[in-house]
């Protein structure tokens, strides 16, 4: 009964920061939906609501460190309500705004801010400090698999909104849904920090953050992992931007583009399980190469490829199955080379660096 007991409530918490990434990694997805409603109802131009974009990109990766480690301090669940509230006023002020500037700042800084506090880094962390080892590679692929959902979900979602309301009720329904997922962040505040027995653990001397930040940034092996995971960014941005262009150049219909990103959401949904499976049996930075190496393999096959839909199709599959797979193992590694107690504010750090490439 007691294993029983252990085993729901590792699942309750990780379908829990599951279900919160879904909705704050799918709500930052599928902004690009709105660009053509922006550009018409304000007259703004591409170029102004792009800017908008770029700056919502690096703001997301920027604040990921920063809410790690105020989550590291005082607990994830204050961070979470409110990056729930800016995201949610965000949806809400973004069809007042009808200036570069204002479009800059509630989409680029405010809805950024929201979404990033309340993406990987905050999350993973959160259920880390509460699960003994045993269950942290898999929970951490369950909540990586939940921003896969969401990516898969939510853009069918708002396409449906924005043709049965407009983009204002789309933005608005938004709104109420990453309202309504507020009940979540209680269900992951106040962590109890548990030793690999599964038992609440001593509560460790805390080491000052400059001090933490000094000795990780001297680690070879944590510098090496940054590496990793800039290359990683440079493969998911290059691609997601330039691959429907890819599609349209090889003369395919516009039907493939959507289904070749919408393979790439489906598939790293299995992807990420098994990769919070593999964790469990295998050395993290072994998993992590052999990711890295079969993508650089896919890649080279797709440029000898003759380009049919079928081709898009399949290296979509195997390319979507690695696309956010990567973060259970990377932030295992974080937490096997400076334990859980800073792992929000190091991780973090390392989707700074993703969102860099």
């Amino acid at each position: 009964m007691k294993n029983d007991h252990h085993a729901s409530t590792w699942l309750w918490l990780a379908f829990a920061a599951a279900a919160m990434l879904a909705v704050t990694l799918g709500t930052r997805l599928s902004l690009g939906l709105f660009v053509a409603p922006l550009d018409s109802a304000t007259g703004l131009g591409i170029a102004s609501i792009s800017l908008a974009m770029a700056i919502n990109q690096f703001v997301w990766g920027a604040v990921q460190p920063i809410a790690g480690a105020v989550a590291d301090r005082y607990g994830p669940g204050r961070v979470l309500v409110f990056a729930l509230l800016l995201q949610a006023a965000g949806l809400i002020l973004t069809p007042l705004m009808h200036s570069t500037l204002g479009l800059s700042l509630v989409l680029g800084v405010l809805m950024a801010t929201g979404t990033g506090a309340g993406a990987f880094s905050v999350l993973i962390g959160a259920i880390a400090e509460r699960l003994p080892a045993k269950h942290r590679g898999m929970s951490a692929g369950i909540v990586n698999a939940g921003g896969s959902v969401g990516q898969f979900l939510f853009a069918p979602l708002v396409q449906g909104l924005i043709m049965f309301s407009g983009w204002i009720g789309a933005l608005w329904g938004l709104a109420v849904i990453t309202l309504a997922a507020l009940p979540l962040a209680s269900i992951l505040k106040k962590p109890a920090r548990c030793g690999s027995s599964g038992t609440p653990a001593e509560e460790p001397r805390r080491e000052p953050l400059s001090r933490v930040l000094r000795n990780a940034l001297c680690d070879r092996s944590y510098l090496l992992l940054h590496a990793g995971f800039f290359t990683c960014g440079f493969h998911i941005a290059f691609l997601v931007t330039h691959l429907p262009g890819e599609v349209a150049l090889c003369g395919h219909h516009g039907a493939v583009a959507s289904s070749t990103l919408s393979n790439i959401g489906l598939f790293n949904i299995f992807g990420s399980l098994a990769a919070g499976a593999l964790v469990q049996r295998y050395r993290s930075k072994m998993i992590l190469a052999a990711m890295y190496a079969s993508r650089a393999l896919m890649i080279i096959a797709f440029m000898y490829s003759p380009r049919s839909a079928h081709d898009f199709y399949l290296f979509a599959a195997g390319l979507g199955f690695t696309w956010l797979a990567t973060v259970p193992p990377t932030a295992n590694v974080v937490s096997k080379l400076f334990g859980n107690r800073d792992l929000s504010t190091l991780f973090g750090l390392t989707l700074l660096t993703h969102q860099v490439g």
